[in-house]
């Protein structure tokens, strides 16, 4: 009987020690802060970037799995995608937003978690922010100089191959950025003398049908206009490139990367390494209205030389000259 009374006590101590100890745990577990990531491709097309993302946040003292955990959530290029995903996270009680895509749905979603964006826009005329100094409200982060630097693409490809009259360029439609590209398109083939034609892409699928016009509107040369649905397809339009012999250029550098000709604007891997340094710092206490907006402004020129051969072009010395990257 004494050994049995004795099995009872050893039994209620230690459920009892482990009933205490379960509460400790889950308090522990809770007090990790918690970042919601939304992003605008998906786990493996933006693998690299992802990487430099939780890059900046090491060098600001966070590691994820160890002292903050990171809920991802990927659009897979489908602007329609971003609302419901940016209401998820929000209503996860995340402590903070990386939006690396879809900001506006995350603006939209909340007032009160402080948002970290990467943007190619003006952020300020596109009304996210008061003030590039002083964004005001509970959103600060990054830009890159991808749709300003559209006319240069235009210029770049034209110097490249100067007997193509016509030029067309590739939009997403669904793309909140498409007006703005397409109007500065207009006024960068006007300066250089050329005709323009703007194509529309908002899937994959589409990307033959557009090749397939721009055959039978003989168009010399393509601009391919900023957008993650491009990005994630870079394979298949450099692939497509090659198929139909018509030279491209893009403003990431995946493109030339998987293929294509040539790729000229700015380390998108740069911005994103700089938005885990501030959502590092937006966990640490700093408010998002008193960070400035950082701009990322290096741009990089990488040339395919192995796409030339196939493409029978030749790139001018003058060129080969200002590539921060030769592909061979």
């Amino acid at each position: 009987m004494a050994s049995y009374l004795g099995r009872r006590k050893f039994l209620a101590t230690l459920v009892g020690g482990a009933a205490a100890a379960w509460p400790l745990a889950a308090r522990a577990q809770q007090a990790m802060p918690v970042i919601g990531f939304l992003g605008g491709g998906s786990p493996v097309t933006d693998a690299n970037r992802a990487r430099a993302f939780r890059q900046g946040l090491s060098e600001t003292g966070y590691v994820e799995g160890k002292n903050v955990a990171i809920e991802y959530r990927w659009a897979e290029g489908q602007y329609d995608r971003f609302p419901a995903l940016a209401i998820d996270l929000v209503r996860r009680q995340v402590n903070v937003i990386a939006a690396l895509g879809g900001t506006p749905a995350a603006k939209a979603a909340t007032t009160s978690i402080p948002i970290v964006f990467q943007t190619a826009v003006d952020p300020v005329e596109f009304g996210l922010i008061k003030s590039l100094n002083r964004p005001g409200g509970n959103l600060t982060g990054v830009t890159i100089l991808s749709v300003e630097l559209e006319p240069k693409l235009f210029e770049l490809l034209h110097e490249l191959v100067p007997a193509a009259t016509v030029i067309a360029l590739l939009v997403n439609p669904t793309s909140p950025f498409a007006e703005t590209l397409s109007r500065d398109a207009q006024a960068a083939v006007r300066t250089l003398g050329l005709q323009l034609h703007v194509l529309q892409a908002s899937t994959e699928r589409e990307f033959d049908t557009v090749f397939a016009t721009l055959v039978q509107l003989r168009v010399g040369a393509l601009v391919i206009g900023p957008d993650v649905l491009f990005t994630n397809g870079s394979d298949k339009l450099a692939a497509l490139m090659l198929r139909h012999a018509l030279p491209a250029i893009y403003p990431v550098r995946e493109f030339a990367g998987a293929g294509g000709l040539m790729s000229y604007g700015p380390s998108i891997a740069e911005g994103w390494r700089l938005m885990g340094v501030y959502t590092s710092r937006i966990l640490k206490g700093e408010k998002p209205a008193d960070l400035p907006v950082q701009q990322v402004t290096k741009v990089e020129l990488v040339i395919n030389l192995k796409a030339a051969n196939a493409l029978g072009i030749t790139f001018p010395l003058t060129l080969l000259g200002r590539a921060d990257e030769v592909i061979e």
